[in-house]
């Protein structure tokens, strides 16, 4: 799970260091990179690449790609450390939207936990000039949606093979990144070929380190070491693009860990 969150770490790294390239664009080519390669390893397994759930599948990948298109356009307009932190709103978008997915139960006291989430995320907007309420809102956008797929991925568990689940997400959204690059297109040059190829290979790297992760040891342990992304994102962003933040900003990023660690630990 730490080589995992290095990738993830690494992946995001990159995408800022192409800002000139539409962000859309650059899912297009993730989106390539992982098509063909899930395609690939499923013909190599023998199994089926359109899974039985057809509508859940694609529903899938139409949440997940609006999740990965708002974090991709937060990723390179505002610090690292901002977009990711927002990003990890998703598990209490997970949790809320579980009681309607799922039919789950949200205790009260989790009501509580969520707030110190939100709280966090106004805090780090409020005193951080770099983080306007529309990236604020284009960040919590990205988490919603991340959470809206990853209840979808729970529903579809029973059905579904998992490396089916992944390939829907490029299989859907090649498509709608295609038409929409087609007219905010900005030709790839030089180094930026390595860079979007580097994306391609942080992305597959991290999802099969974090795949062998979550099969091979305890959830909620596992889990837990996936939030020092926000310290990737913190340590990274300092040494390759200078980013630093006041005291309040660290208070908000703060804000929002603790209360999802808390909510985890809710049985």
């Amino acid at each position: 799970m730490l080589l995992a969150g290095i990738f993830f770490a690494l992946m995001n790294v990159s995408v800022k260091f192409i800002p000139h390239i539409p962000a859309i664009e650059i899912i297009l080519f993730r989106s390539v990179f992982s098509l063909i390669f899930s395609y690939l390893v499923l013909k190599k397994q023998g199994v089926y690449v359109f899974g039985n759930n057809k509508p859940m599948l694609v529903l899938r990948g139409v949440v997940g790609s609006i999740g990965l298109i708002s974090f991709f356009y937060t990723l390179q307009k505002i610090p690292l450390a901002s977009a990711v932190t927002m990003q990890y709103l998703s598990p209490i978008f997970i949790s809320i939207l579980g009681v309607y997915f799922l039919k789950e139960r949200v205790k009260p006291i989790q009501f509580l936990f969520f707030a110190i989430s939100f709280a966090g995320v106004l805090v780090l907007q409020g005193f951080d000039t770099r983080v306007n309420l529309l990236y604020a809102g284009i960040g919590i956008t990205s988490a919603l949606f991340s959470g809206m797929a990853y209840n979808v991925i729970r529903k579809l568990k029973n059905t579904e093979h998992p490396l089916v689940i992944i390939f829907y997400f490029p299989l859907v959204t090649l498509p709608v990144a295609g038409v929409v690059s087609f007219f905010t297109w900005v030709q790839p040059e030089g180094w930026d070929w390595l860079w979007l190829l580097w994306i391609g290979i942080c992305t597959q790297t991290a999802q099969y380190f974090m795949t062998l992760a979550y099969q091979n040891a305890n959830v909620a342990k596992v889990s837990s070491l996936s939030y020092l992304g926000i310290v990737y994102a913190l340590i990274f962003g300092f040494f390759f693009f200078g980013e630093t933040f006041q005291v309040m900003s660290y208070v908000g990023m703060a804000l929002v860990l603790v209360g999802i660690l808390l909510n985890l630990r809710v049985k």
